[in-house]
């Protein structure tokens, strides 16, 4: 099944942060890059908002959707196909780069993030800043079989698409966060899958020690409440 359904059905709709990604945008001098941009749920709220803006992810599918709505859209939207983990792009250095969504916690361990944040140093202009959304508190969670939670919907040429929360289960340093996937097809038949994300279990105070040995300067936090279907976030802002 296409990447860019499932991403738009359990992550697209999504909204409570980009009130603050605009702001920052509005208030930091210079390009934005998007780390982890996906189908372009904030790289496209962006530039539409007429900020320059650059969209990094490694998934070749939904840098290849997201292409296509920024030109629907009539927008542009740079996209660049490389991993989080070290990356070099060219042109100007960015007045801000946003991880969002907990993106920074998909990194697989401390050494992962430092490649990250030197990278992100070595692209953030002279004072630019760096903004990172993390979930500090995941706790264990197992969805009742008799009383499931509702699921994320979509639909697409006659398809319907169902996600389920199943549960958040720590595991050594990660969280492992379960779905149940169900694809309905037009003439009502069904399959099932299991989909599975691991985050890195990370603090604020962590990644802000991280940042400071990279160069960058921490800064007041901001933080992102939670919603009846996403994790709340806390936003480590890491000066260049």
């Amino acid at each position: 099944m296409s990447d860019v359904i499932w991403h738009d059905i359990e992550c697209g709709g999504y909204a409570a942060d980009l009130p603050l990604w605009r702001e920052l945008a509005r208030v930091e001098a210079g390009p934005v890059l998007d780390v982890g941009a996906g189908a372009g749920r904030v790289a496209l709220e962006l530039a539409r908002h007429g900020h320059d803006v650059t969209a990094l992810d490694r998934d070749t599918e939904l840098l290849g959707e997201l292409a296509a709505r920024a030109r629907a859209d009539r927008v542009e939207v740079r996209t660049e196909l490389a991993d989080a983990a070290g990356f070099e792009l060219p042109g100007a250095p960015f007045g801000l780069i946003v991880v969002p969504m907990q993106t920074i916690q998909l990194l697989p361990g401390r050494a992962a993030r430092a490649a990250f944040l030197a990278s992100a140093r070595e692209h953030l202009a002279s004072g630019g800043l760096l903004a990172l959304a993390l979930s500090e508190v995941l706790e264990a969670f197992e969805v009742d079989p008799a009383a499931p939670l509702p699921p994320d919907r979509g639909e697409r040429d006659g398809w319907r698409y169902l996600s389920f929360p199943v549960a958040i289960r720590p595991r050594g340093d990660v969280v492992v966060l379960e779905r149940v996937r169900q694809a309905i097809a037009p003439d009502g038949s069904a399959s099932t899958s299991g989909d599975t994300i691991e985050l890195t279990s990370l603090s604020a105070p962590e990644l802000e020690a991280e940042g400071a040995a990279a160069g960058l300067r921490p800064e007041p936090r901001a933080s992102i409440g939670e919603t009846d279907a996403h994790l709340g976030s806390t936003v480590v802002m890491l000066r260049g």
